[in-house]
């Protein structure tokens, strides 16, 4: 078996591609290959897309045609980067609009390893149902728990979206042995929102997954789209997506950030040796009180 990456003891040179979408597919995909392109001409070795990367974010609207958007895998875009991760023997996160049934659609991250192959999937467990973001309409919640897809690379704890805001699944994919988070996105301010009140939103974005490294002693990333996305049903005024895309050491500690705007290939280095160090300085998993967490598998505590 060929060693990770720990093993060899080197760094991790990790790409996140932050990208506008529009409603032409190839489009989208063609722009998201270029930008693989160029994340491996600088280096990279991992190579992490937002979420839904081939399509607007049609869930700001309820609509049975969009379930048109929908693939199987293997499909289309599995098959288009399968073949990319092999040509750059490179590992690669994707993010799909997953038809597994008749009626039975998920939200999906699918891992390509180095060689071409289907890593793991990760379909999304946590389905949000808010003004503009209408998921459970289309997704059904995941069922594949929260364990990580092992590559090359490292073992990787894939989440999507929603899934940042539980620190729940990021205990959990650290438990079961996650070398690093990865969480890719969509999310975006409400245009009648202040500049104030989008602030207030993007600082609790950004400082609860920070949250997550520091609690878990694990490396972050994530990865959002920019852009301005209509709302077809005209009920909102659509959404203004924030990028922001980042990553973080497992301090917290920020080792790449975009801006709120740019399309960017955005490149940074993750030592995957400090989370044992810090580990050993901030003890958190060592001293978690095991026989006193029962409450946590209730919906609310009376």
């Amino acid at each position: 078996m060929t060693p990770t990456l720990i093993e060899k003891g080197t760094h991790l040179n990790v790409a996140m591609v932050q990208q506008s979408c529009n409603a032409d597919r190839e489009q989208n995909i063609a722009a998201t290959c270029t930008a693989i392109d160029q994340a491996v001409k600088d280096g990279a070795q991992l190579v992490v897309l937002q979420e839904l990367h081939t399509s607007l974010y049609f869930c700001q609207t309820q609509c049975c045609d969009n379930f048109n958007l929908a693939e199987s895998i293997p499909g289309p875009t599995t098959d288009c980067f399968s073949k990319l991760a092999k040509q750059h023997n490179i590992v690669i996160v994707t993010s799909l609009f997953e038809r597994r049934a008749a009626g039975v659609y998920h939200n999906t991250a699918v891992v390509f390893e180095h060689d071409g192959s289907i890593a793991g999937t990760y379909r999304k467990m946590h389905i949000p149902d808010d003004p503009g973001y209408h998921e459970k309409f289309y997704f059904t919640p995941g069922d594949t728990g929260f364990k990580p897809i092992n590559t090359s690379v490292g073992k990787l704890g894939i989440l999507i979206c929603w899934d940042q805001w539980y620190p729940e699944a990021a205990r959990l994919m650290t438990l079961a042995g996650a070398d690093i988070l990865i969480y890719p996105t969509a999310i975006g301010w409400d245009p009648q929102d202040d500049t104030e009140e989008q602030q207030r939103q993007l600082d609790a974005w950004i400082t609860v997954q920070r949250g997550h490294a520091v609690a878990n002693g694990i490396p972050v990333i994530a990865v959002n789209r920019v852009g301005f996305e209509e709302d077809t049903s005209g009920r909102t005024r659509g959404a203004k997506f924030w990028g922001n895309s980042f990553a973080v050491g497992p301090q917290g500690e920020f080792i790449g950030q975009a801006n709120a705007t740019d399309e960017i290939v955005l490149q940074a280095q993750i030592d995957l040796h400090r989370s044992e160090q810090i580990r050993r300085i901030w003890p958190f998993l060592r001293d978690r009180r095991i026989d006193c967490y029962q409450g946590m598998s209730q919906r609310i505590r009376d």
